[in-house]
Protein backbone atom coordinates (compact mmCIF):
# COMPACT_ATOMS: atom_id res chain seq x y z
CA UNK A 1 0.00 0.00 0.00
CA UNK A 2 1.63 3.40 -0.83
CA UNK A 3 1.97 6.38 1.84
CA UNK A 4 -0.29 9.14 0.46
CA UNK A 5 1.89 11.38 1.86
CA UNK A 6 5.32 10.53 -0.06
CA UNK A 7 4.16 7.88 -2.09
CA UNK A 8 6.34 5.15 -0.86
CA UNK A 9 5.40 1.42 -1.29
CA UNK A 10 6.85 0.55 1.88
CA UNK A 11 4.42 1.08 4.15
CA UNK A 12 3.84 -0.96 7.71
CA UNK A 13 1.18 -2.36 9.27
CA UNK A 14 0.52 -1.34 12.45
CA UNK A 15 -3.18 -2.52 13.45
CA UNK A 16 -6.11 -4.06 11.89
CA UNK A 17 -9.54 -4.68 12.92
CA UNK A 18 -13.12 -5.77 11.12
CA UNK A 19 -14.52 -2.35 10.26
CA UNK A 20 -17.63 -1.56 11.59
CA UNK A 21 -19.67 -2.56 8.75
CA UNK A 22 -17.89 -6.22 8.98
CA UNK A 23 -17.42 -6.01 5.19
CA UNK A 24 -14.07 -4.32 5.71
CA UNK A 25 -10.95 -4.52 7.79
CA UNK A 26 -9.33 -1.19 8.91
CA UNK A 27 -5.76 -0.96 9.03
CA UNK A 28 -3.36 1.55 11.04
CA UNK A 29 -0.60 2.39 9.00
CA UNK A 30 2.36 3.93 9.07
CA UNK A 31 5.29 4.88 7.02
CA UNK A 32 9.02 4.32 7.44
CA UNK A 33 10.00 6.87 5.03
CA UNK A 34 8.18 10.06 5.83
CA UNK A 35 7.30 8.78 9.30
CA UNK A 36 3.04 9.50 8.66
CA UNK A 37 0.07 7.19 10.10
CA UNK A 38 -2.81 6.49 8.18
CA UNK A 39 -5.75 4.59 7.95
CA UNK A 40 -6.99 1.96 5.09
CA UNK A 41 -10.31 0.39 4.65
CA UNK A 42 -9.87 -3.21 2.83
CA UNK A 43 -12.68 -5.06 1.52
CA UNK A 44 -12.77 -8.45 0.59
CA UNK A 45 -14.23 -9.71 -2.74
CA UNK A 46 -15.27 -12.92 -3.40
CA UNK A 47 -15.40 -12.91 -7.24
CA UNK A 48 -14.82 -10.46 -10.30
CA UNK A 49 -18.19 -9.37 -11.31
CA UNK A 50 -18.37 -7.85 -14.96
CA UNK A 51 -21.55 -6.13 -16.31
CA UNK A 52 -22.97 -6.80 -19.02
CA UNK A 53 -24.84 -3.88 -20.73
CA UNK A 54 -28.11 -3.03 -22.03
CA UNK A 55 -26.35 -2.11 -25.28
CA UNK A 56 -24.23 -5.58 -25.48
CA UNK A 57 -20.87 -3.75 -24.28
CA UNK A 58 -19.03 -5.44 -20.49
CA UNK A 59 -17.32 -2.96 -18.18
CA UNK A 60 -16.10 -4.68 -14.91
CA UNK A 61 -18.16 -3.54 -12.06
CA UNK A 62 -17.71 -0.20 -10.53
CA UNK A 63 -18.85 -0.45 -6.45
CA UNK A 64 -18.03 3.50 -6.80
CA UNK A 65 -20.72 3.80 -9.27
CA UNK A 66 -23.47 1.54 -7.31
CA UNK A 67 -22.54 3.54 -3.85
CA UNK A 68 -23.09 7.28 -6.48
CA UNK A 69 -26.25 6.56 -7.96
CA UNK A 70 -27.86 4.98 -4.42
CA UNK A 71 -26.59 8.55 -3.02
CA UNK A 72 -27.91 10.37 -5.28
CA UNK A 73 -31.33 8.54 -4.90
CA UNK A 74 -30.97 9.04 -1.09
CA UNK A 75 -29.92 12.82 -0.94
CA UNK A 76 -31.51 15.05 1.23
CA UNK A 77 -33.95 11.58 3.07
CA UNK A 78 -33.31 10.84 6.25
CA UNK A 79 -30.71 7.99 5.80
CA UNK A 80 -27.29 8.51 7.47
CA UNK A 81 -23.85 7.58 5.38
CA UNK A 82 -23.32 4.00 7.12
CA UNK A 83 -26.67 3.11 6.12
CA UNK A 84 -25.64 3.54 2.60
CA UNK A 85 -22.51 1.99 2.85
CA UNK A 86 -24.47 -0.74 4.59
CA UNK A 87 -27.11 -1.09 1.80
CA UNK A 88 -24.15 -0.98 -0.81
CA UNK A 89 -22.19 -3.48 0.58
CA UNK A 90 -24.85 -5.83 0.96
CA UNK A 91 -25.87 -5.69 -2.80
CA UNK A 92 -22.64 -6.37 -3.42
CA UNK A 93 -22.57 -9.30 -1.73
CA UNK A 94 -25.94 -10.72 -2.91
CA UNK A 95 -24.31 -9.95 -6.51
CA UNK A 96 -21.23 -11.73 -5.50
CA UNK A 97 -22.84 -14.92 -3.92
CA UNK A 98 -25.93 -15.05 -6.42
CA UNK A 99 -24.65 -14.13 -9.44
CA UNK A 100 -22.34 -15.64 -11.80
CA UNK A 101 -19.56 -13.65 -13.06
CA UNK A 102 -21.10 -11.66 -15.23
CA UNK A 103 -24.47 -9.97 -14.18
CA UNK A 104 -26.65 -7.80 -16.27
CA UNK A 105 -27.11 -4.16 -15.43
CA UNK A 106 -30.90 -5.09 -15.46
CA UNK A 107 -30.29 -7.38 -12.20
CA UNK A 108 -28.51 -4.72 -10.83
CA UNK A 109 -31.17 -2.43 -11.40
CA UNK A 110 -33.82 -4.23 -10.06
CA UNK A 111 -31.61 -5.30 -6.57
CA UNK A 112 -30.97 -1.80 -6.12
CA UNK A 113 -34.77 -1.03 -6.71
CA UNK A 114 -35.95 -3.81 -4.17
CA UNK A 115 -33.50 -2.55 -1.65
CA UNK A 116 -34.52 0.87 -2.05
CA UNK A 117 -38.12 0.09 -1.59
CA UNK A 118 -37.56 -1.48 1.71
CA UNK A 119 -35.52 1.50 3.12
CA UNK A 120 -37.19 4.94 2.02
CA UNK A 121 -40.04 5.42 -0.73
CA UNK A 122 -38.90 8.65 -1.86
CA UNK A 123 -35.46 7.55 -3.09
CA UNK A 124 -37.31 4.37 -4.33
CA UNK A 125 -39.00 6.66 -6.90
CA UNK A 126 -36.19 8.78 -7.47
CA UNK A 127 -34.12 5.77 -8.43
CA UNK A 128 -37.25 4.40 -10.51
CA UNK A 129 -38.03 7.73 -12.77
CA UNK A 130 -34.00 7.69 -13.72
CA UNK A 131 -33.62 3.33 -14.71
CA UNK A 132 -37.06 3.34 -15.92
CA UNK A 133 -36.34 6.45 -17.82
CA UNK A 134 -39.57 8.27 -16.88
CA UNK A 135 -39.67 10.69 -19.17
CA UNK A 136 -43.42 12.65 -18.38
CA UNK A 137 -45.42 13.11 -15.35
CA UNK A 138 -47.84 10.04 -16.66
CA UNK A 139 -45.15 7.65 -16.29
CA UNK A 140 -44.80 8.99 -12.43
CA UNK A 141 -48.29 8.50 -11.84
CA UNK A 142 -48.88 5.31 -13.12
CA UNK A 143 -45.30 3.93 -11.55
CA UNK A 144 -47.35 5.28 -8.19
CA UNK A 145 -50.52 3.87 -8.52
CA UNK A 146 -48.96 0.40 -8.92
CA UNK A 147 -46.78 1.13 -5.85
CA UNK A 148 -50.32 2.27 -3.80
CA UNK A 149 -52.24 -0.85 -5.46
CA UNK A 150 -49.39 -3.42 -3.73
Amino acid sequence: MKCPYCGSDDTQVKDSRPAEDAAAIRRRRSCPACGSRFTTFERVQLRELTVLKTDGRRAPFDREKLARSIRVALRKRPVDEDRVERIVNGIQRRLETEADSEVTSRQIGEIVMETLKEVDQVAYVRFASVYRNFGEAKDFRAFLGQLEDK
